[in-house]
């Protein structure tokens, strides 16, 4: 038996295509098969749209490694704390940047600042969100969060945003790509895609040399 795992965006699918057939039915026949087939996703668990949720996937590791869940069942989520999440919203704006904040269970931005102006994809996100979409707006204290993009803006002050938040988050920065375009992640410390991997081969006792990345 092998393990699997499949990143999301550019490998298995595209936001605004969704899945290929030919996707869906390798990943099927991988299952039948016997192996396990694990999504490995730097999106949060909130932004897994329908399309993906399709897939027969053994178990998903969403938000850099935040959360991980198998068989539909959650079995690790890491979230910051509402104070955390308040404080990170006011440092992100204060310096220029779009806060849009990622949890488990919803996505938090405020549209009138989240433009498809900052982003070509945001109509497109908020459209696979559906109910999982908030408002940051009336949400300020309540938002469970496991991640954060912070989109950046002409003139915007990243550098000194990342600094003031360093204590909090370990920080991925994305330019000149054309879906994350000029994005910062903050992902928890000690958080990534590999952190995830490896929980997963301990807690289900996968031997390394019997995954595929």
């Amino acid at each position: 038996m092998k393990a699997v795992f499949f990143d999301a965006d550019g490998t298995v699918c595209d936001i605004e295509k969704g899945v290929p057939q030919s996707a869906r039915d390798a990943i099927r026949r991988l299952v039948d098969q016997g192996h396990q087939a694990w999504l490995c996703t730097g999106r949060s668990r909130a932004f897994v749209p329908g399309y993906l949720e399709e897939i027969p996937f053994t178990g998903m590791i969403s938000a850099c490694g935040a959360t991980i869940e198998k068989d539909g069942q959650r079995l690790f989520n890491r979230e910051m704390t509402p104070e955390v999440a308040r404080r990170s919203v006011e440092i992100l704006r204060k310096y220029g940047l779009v806060p849009v904040m990622e949890g488990a269970d919803y996505m938090y931005y405020d549209k009138e600042e989240y433009t498809n102006e900052v982003n070509w994809y945001r109509d497109l996100i908020t459209k696979a969100l559906g109910k999982r979409w908030r408002p940051i707006r009336g949400y300020e204290d309540q938002m469970r969060i496991n991640k954060i993009s912070a989109k950046m803006r002409p003139g915007c002050q990243a550098d000194r945003a990342c600094a003031e938040l360093s204590a909090y988050y370990d920080v991925i920065r994305h330019e000149n790509n054309d879906f994350v375009g000029t994005t910062i992640e903050l992902v928890p410390k000690g958080f990534n895609k590999a952190v995830g991997i490896a929980a997963v081969c301990r807690l289900f006792q996968i031997p390394w040399e019997d995954t595929v990345v």
